[in-house]
């Protein structure tokens, strides 16, 4: 049954406190049911400590207890009788705490400074930073919570003493009496009651640190001895209130807040103010919705000085899989002290209570949130919602943890209210029991207690699912990797799991297992390493090549080994290892890919992306997100290119092992891929290049080559040019930098890799040439002085980024040239004196066909293709089309040009050559050459169509000539 709206008997039965309160004064409590119909919201508060004296410690505290009994009241009022939900209430205690801190501090600097004189050190005014940790930083206190708190300062030195009878302290001395006398203002029961518990735990070396820090004493810390339970506490650190004498009153005395672990971008992806506020549903937005400006005066430095310090400690640059096990091992901490206390039923810290929920979050928040910033938001629920959303955690997942959540923090709340007390077990006494169920809507004890076991259940399955371990019995293939065996027993279980050259295998164990880089790891490492060769082994055995998957997966291992999180990700994920293995033996590119780029393997995790057609708009967009939170670190954002792009192929190469892409449509992903990249890379460094002068730039990118014609293989480089049309003064310089930058930026090795390697050398005049040209020298150069060759060049030549209006001119232009009437006589001279040349540069003295350089092969077929355009174009227009060749070598047949039956050979065996060239790449090969017997029909095809076009009066190099 719904809670009741009103309370016809005074105060509810729910709460023996309110009872209390109303019997002691009966106008307060009146007066807050007066008010029930409104939030007791941020704005009332200030407005409260405004009108209240504080001229001393004593009035102080008066003032903040008796506001702590007005939100109290109106919170457990509007709470009970279904009024507010679980946002509101836990937003109202956050301002409180809040505004509390802020009011406390603003009055308690103005009082030492008085006696002391001000913090100084460099000649620069100190402030004590409090930090918010736990539901205070994000903003998801309850009702009788205590709060977590850090007082860190930024630098050491002493205070400044102006007046006399001031005794001069050092920072540290200072800063620790102000922390002590800011928990007493909180803390101290007086005749009022107290305003909140303190509790300084969490702070560097818990009860036996210093009770201030500066931040050099914090980042020591965290380098020499931060452990990884900390790193969990501190995902919701949170500046909460910060002061000196100068700055507060602007500051901390609003409730400004400041950001220390999560990034102003990355809360406003997050789409609440990054949990500062977590009443933004029902738009109470609290004292830290500006939180994202910063404090006042040095406030929002301070901030990002401490994010800075903070944020890597919590926040590993790559994906921190070891955070599972971390986490497991805590929890088992937890559950091994519940159950040493018998503490089954508490809904905080029992089977399916509060804390599993929120170390499903967390872990998620570890693992990945040095990658994803969107992930270092604070509030449990927002962190539900954006796991659901990057499909990390499914859809009836989150839902189900989402309403636990809510129902659990529900009924901690009434646990709470009955007498104020910060509780989390459910009673045991009959009456107490008819409460809480009636409080949470329900009929009887029964009811709310079936309803509460289906939300734990569902919450330790869940939990279950994400933290389960791996199955730690031994595998039958560790005596392998051990060494146990004697040699004739290790050749045997090589051989009877499937391995041809078992004395090879042996071998590569072997070696694996002495190597320097193996014997220094970290234990923890060792013991993943020697959980997975064994599994690789059996899943090498498995594949079509166990010998070189074995091999691959052994180097793969060896490059990743000091990297314990990757370790961690393929011991946590059979499924992901099982992957890699089956990729590894399908191709030594991918091998090799993936051994350069282990930051790769995350994509094994989620198949639905994996093997999910690209979506060029989605990936585009989600890639300016990701760049813009970036802005200004050139090198980052060169790393995000590289990553992005490193992702996405990788998709591609796991959609082509699996057989779902034909070698043309992996070809069009690719290049559309790369036009992409382009583009996005052309935005970026026109956006940092100073001077410019106008907002976008009439430059624009133009394709050549594999990438101009939509054959992009997976290692081809770029054949591109740059083209402006601007008449600014200025245009040629900048473009010209611009062009350098974007080269740059393509071909910079960083620690992520090359985005892409280029060839500029078809601009007009080649190496010696400018390395941008406008419109109209590119018009001169085609129309004068460009080769034979060049022209064949353009038959495959497309604009692919920048400035539509540049691309048109250049689209313009390509077709004008195409379409010329030329001499065929000529032509075929200089495309057969081309042809030669290029067979004189690839010799093949081996038995096997080239592909691509043998007559007969793809070369050939190019030539003939490019000649057709030349020769042709202009009185077959359709001919200058950027299609391909396998689409000109039909229209060629269809026009009448060549024979149709012989060109829809030489198209098919166009196609074979692509794909046989495909595969070969695949696996490492140097050379694209196979035995000729299979492609006799298709050599001979094309041997025949290149006779029958340039036959006229001159042949091209002799049959079976390279």
């Amino acid at each position: 049954m719904p809670p009741d709206k009103g309370f016809p008997l005074g105060a509810p039965a729910g709460s023996r406190y309110a009872q209390r309160l109303a019997q002691a004064r009966p106008q307060l409590f009146q007066a807050a049911l007066a008010a029930i119909e409104q939030p007791f919201g941020a704005e009332a508060m200030r407005a409260f400590l405004a009108a209240q004296p504080a001229g001393d410690e004593t009035k102080l505290k008066r003032a903040l207890r008796q506001l702590r009994q007005q939100v109290m009241l109106r919170v457990l009022l509007r709470d009970l009788s279904g009024r507010a939900p679980l946002a509101e209430v836990v937003a109202s205690m956050s301002d409180l705490a809040e505004l509390s801190l802020g009011y406390a501090l603003e009055h308690l600097c103005i009082w030492q400074e008085a006696q002391h004189g001000a913090p100084v050190a460099n000649g620069k005014r100190q402030a004590l930073i409090v930090i918010g940790m736990g539901k205070l930083g994000g903003r998801e206190l309850n009702v009788s919570s205590d709060i977590d708190l850090i007082f860190v300062y930024p630098e050491e030195g002493e205070t400044v003493c102006e007046r006399a009878g001031q005794r001069q302290l050092s920072n540290h001395e200072y800063f620790t009496r102000l922390a002590r006398k800011l928990i007493n203002a909180l803390a101290d029961i007086t005749e009022d009651g107290q305003v909140f518990r303190v509790d300084m735990r969490l702070r560097p070396n818990g009860d036996s640190g210093p009770l201030a820090c500066s931040f050099d004493a914090l980042e020591n810390y965290f380098i020499a001895e931060g452990r990884e339970w900390e790193r969990y506490a501190w995902i919701k650190a949170r500046i909460v209130a910060t002061g000196s004498n100068a700055s507060v009153a602007a500051g901390a005395a609003s409730g400004d807040s400041s950001v220390v672990v999560t990034s102003s971008d990355a809360s406003v992806a997050a789409g609440a103010a990054s949990g500062d506020s977590t009443s933004a549903a029902n738009g109470n937005a609290g004292p830290g919705a500006n939180a994202n400006a910063g404090i006042a005066a040095a406030g929002g430095d301070l901030a990002r000085e401490l994010a800075a310090i903070a944020r890597p400690f919590v926040f590993r640059k790559y994906l921190d899989f070891g955070a599972f096990a971390a986490m497991r091992s805590l929890h088992a901490q937890i559950r091994a002290e519940v159950a040493r206390r018998d503490l089954s039923g508490h809904i905080k810290l029992g089977p399916g209570g509060i804390r599993e929920i929120e170390f499903i979050a967390q872990a998620f928040q570890l693992i990945r949130g040095g990658r994803d910033p969107q992930l270092q938001t604070r509030p449990t629920l927002e962190v539900l919602a954006l796991l659901q959303k990057k499909g990390l955690l499914p859809v009836e997942t989150v839902a189900e943890l989402g309403a636990a959540y809510d129902f659990l923090r529900r009924l901690e709340h009434r646990l709470q209210y009955l007498d104020d007390a910060q509780t989390h077990e459910l009673p045991a006494g009959r009456e107490d029991r008819e409460l809480i169920a009636a409080a949470m809507g329900f009929d009887d004890y029964a009811g709310f207690m079936t309803r509460l076991d289906a939300h734990r259940e569902q919450v330790s399955r869940h939990f279950d699912g994400v933290f389960a371990g791996p199955v730690q019995d031994v595998h039958a293939c560790a005596p392998l990797w051990m060494g146990e065996l004697d040699a004739e027993a290790a050749h045997d279980r090589l051989a009877v799991l499937g391995f041809t050259d078992t004395g090879a295998a042996l071998t590569r164990l072997a070696g694996a297992r002495a190597s320097q880089r193996y014997l220094q790891l970290p234990e923890a490492s060792r013991e993943r390493y020697d959980a997975l060769v064994p599994r690789v082994i059996e899943l090498a055995s498995k594949t079509g090549a166990p010998e070189a998957a074995l091999a691959r997966a052994l180097d793969l291992l060896e490059a990743i080994s000091r990297r314990g999180a990757y370790l961690a990700l393929l011991y946590e994920y059979p499924q992901a290892l099982e992957k890699v293995v089956q990729l590894l033996a399908a191709s030594g590119w991918a091998a090799a890919y993936v051994t350069r780029h282990p930051l790769l393997l995350d994509e094994l995790l989620d198949a639905r992306t994996l093997y999910a057609a690209p979506d060029w708009k989605e990936f585009a967009a989600g890639l300016r997100a990701q760049l813009a939170r970036h802005e200004g670190d050139a090198e980052r954002l060169m790393d995000v290119l590289r990553e992005a792009h490193h992702a996405q192929v990788f998709r591609l190469l796991a959609q082509d092992l699996a057989g779902q892409l034909t070698v043309e449509v992996l070809a069009d992903h690719l290049s559309a891929l790369a036009d992409l990249m382009l583009a996005i890379t052309l935005e970026l460094c026109w956006a940092q290049l100073r001077n410019r002068h106008r907002d976008a730039p009439r430059f624009a990118i133009a394709a050549y080559g594999k990438l101009g014609g939509k054959e992009l293989g997976y290692a081809s480089d770029l054949d591109i040019i740059f083209l402006y049309d601007d008449a600014d003064a200025r245009a040629p310089e900048l473009y010209s930098r611009l062009a350098q930058r974007i080269n740059t930026w393509l071909t910079s090795a960083t620690p992520s890799g090359v985005l892409f390697e280029t060839d500029l050398r078809l601009r007009p005049n080649g190496d010696s040439g400018l390395m941008v040209s406008s419109m109209d020298a590119f018009r001169e150069y085609q129309e004068k002085d460009a080769w034979v060759w060049e022209h064949q060049a353009l038959t495959r030549a497309r604009y692919c980024a920048g400035d539509g209006a540049v691309g048109a001119a250049f689209e313009a232009e390509r077709i004008a040239i195409l379409r010329r009437s030329r001499d065929p006589e000529a032509l075929r001279r200089e495309v057969i004196s081309m042809r030669q040349q290029m067979a004189d540069g690839h010799p093949n003295r081996s038995d096997l066909f080239d592909l691509k350089h043998d007559r007969g092969g793809m070369i050939d077929i190019e030539f003939i293709v490019q000649y057709l355009v030349l020769a042709q174009a202009h009185r077959y227009p359709q001919l200058t089309g950027n299609l391909g060749n396998i689409a000109l070598l039909k229209m060629a047949g269809e026009l009448g040009l060549i024979p149709l039956a012989t060109a829809m050979t030489v198209r098919d065996g166009y196609r074979e050559y692509r794909k046989l060239q495909h595969a070969l790449r695949l696996n490492g090969a140097q050379y694209a050459r196979v035995e000729p017997g299979p492609l006799a029909h298709y050599i001979e095809a094309t041997l025949d169509l290149w006779q029958a076009v340039f036959a006229s009066g001159a042949t091209g190099p002799a049959a079976g000539q390279s």
